[in-house]
């Protein structure tokens, strides 16, 4: 068990199966984390701050890209807030910084061909 995050890029009609899943009739993987907590934590934030409440678990955050751009700046002055929970990990943001940066750049370029970008995790 531990915290996996994910990116994907949306467009499209989304449809339900019979167990329940959405599929999207476009949709791409952009980045896959595991126990990244530090970067949960600044999407838990950003996530309230949009105005929803509860758990930040199994949920979808839409980026924008003033997000993107927001998350750039925070990583580029190291301000990823420290996060901690039973099943994160521990800080990894050097660790993640390449791919970090990478996920910006892909978000930026789906945003400007159409998609919505979102960040979801599960722990």
């Amino acid at each position: 068990m531990g915290l996996d995050q994910y990116a994907t890029a949306r467009k499209g009609e989304s449809s339900v199966d019979d167990e329940g899943f959405t599929y999207y009739e476009d949709s791409m993987e952009l980045a896959y984390w595991r126990k990244h907590p530090n970067l949960q934590g600044y999407m838990q934030q950003l996530w309230h701050e949009k105005g929803n409440d509860g758990e930040f678990n199994c949920v979808d955050l839409e980026l924008t890209l003033k997000d993107l751009d927001a998350l750039e700046d925070a990583l580029d002055s190291k301000e990823l807030p420290q996060t901690s929970g039973f099943f994160f990990g521990s800080n990894s943001d050097d660790h993640y910084e390449e791919q970090d940066r990478e996920f910006i750049a892909q978000a930026r370029d789906a945003i400007k061909q159409g998609y919505t970008v979102i960040y979801s995790s599960w722990w």
